[in-house]
């Protein structure tokens, strides 16, 4: 298991959702996202959104598989910028 909090950098419009669940449904492993209590899966347009992530805000990446190390940097690349 691969676990990396990350400053989200901008707001997250639906442009910017679409590209990080595009990215995070190429890798095999489980990815969620969890911030506070709440916690979504990566792969799911609906469940980001349900996290309704802000500028200034910790998120934590956690995944879990074979390729779970460059799922994390890929996608905390995407949430910091």
């Amino acid at each position: 298991m691969v676990e990396q909090s990350t400053l989200v950098g901008s707001s997250f419009e639906s442009k910017i959702v679409a590209e990080l669940v595009q990215k995070a449904s190429q890798f095999k492993s489980h990815i969620s996202l969890v911030l506070e209590e709440k916690t979504a899966n990566a792969k799911s347009i609906m469940g980001i959104i349900s996290l309704n992530l802000q500028n200034g805000s910790t998120v934590a990446i956690v995944a879990k598989g074979e390729d779970a190390q460059q799922a994390v940097s890929e996608l905390e690349h995407i949430i910091a910028s």
